[in-house]
């Protein structure tokens, strides 16, 4: 269906709504690159890279299949759902640099501990253990719903689950060694 936004196809609307997402996302592959380098520098471990390429998939596909279901399924433009989908989307993205800049050259999209730094407990993380993760999850919900593509939203919802289980896991048990001093 059709319908448009600000005189715009909402569909080529949204196509260009995911694409500045998916530029910005390369953006932070080059932000997570550079602080991966200054990390390595300073000692720093990296824990449980072989989930990592399967985020890498997920995140890809997922992006990819948002648009892919808006015009092959010809999902419908409903400007109360987008809405209240683009509401969730801005607060994570808040969300996000407010992440980004309380960890500074920390924030990978690794797992990555430096023996002897002390854990991060200002900004979102006087709150949430995992605000990045949080993110994650809203925007995975969000984004396919700005244009009622219900079939991404659900399928990558459940996938993501299933690996941020084990990414946390995986982070958890890194932190919880280096805190207790037998990272090395």
């Amino acid at each position: 269906m059709s319908e448009t936004v600000l005189g715009i196809d909402s569909r080529i609307a949204y196509t260009v709504l995911v694409a500045v997402i998916a530029a910005q996302r390369v953006w932070e592959l080059g932000v997570s690159k550079r602080h991966l380098r200054v990390l390595e520098g300073h000692g720093a471990i990296e824990v449980g890279a072989g989930h990592y390429p399967w985020m890498v998939a997920l995140h890809s596909t997922f992006l990819l299949s948002c648009v892919a279901e808006v015009w092959l399924l010809d999902r419908p433009w409903r400007p109360l759902v987008a809405t209240a989908a683009m509401l969730v989307l801005v607060a994570a993205i808040a969300l996000r640099w407010w992440t980004l800049a309380t960890l500074g050259e920390r924030w990978t999209t690794r797992v990555l501990v430096v023996p002897g730094e002390e854990l991060v407990t200002s900004g979102p993380y006087r709150w949430l253990r995992h605000p990045n993760y949080l993110v994650v999850v809203m925007e995975i919900a969000a984004i396919p719903l700005v244009h009622c593509a219900w079939l991404t939203a659900g399928v990558f919802s459940i996938a993501n689950l299933v690996l941020l289980k084990e990414r946390i896991r995986v982070e958890d048990g890194a932190l919880s060694r280096l805190a207790a001093g037998g990272l090395e």
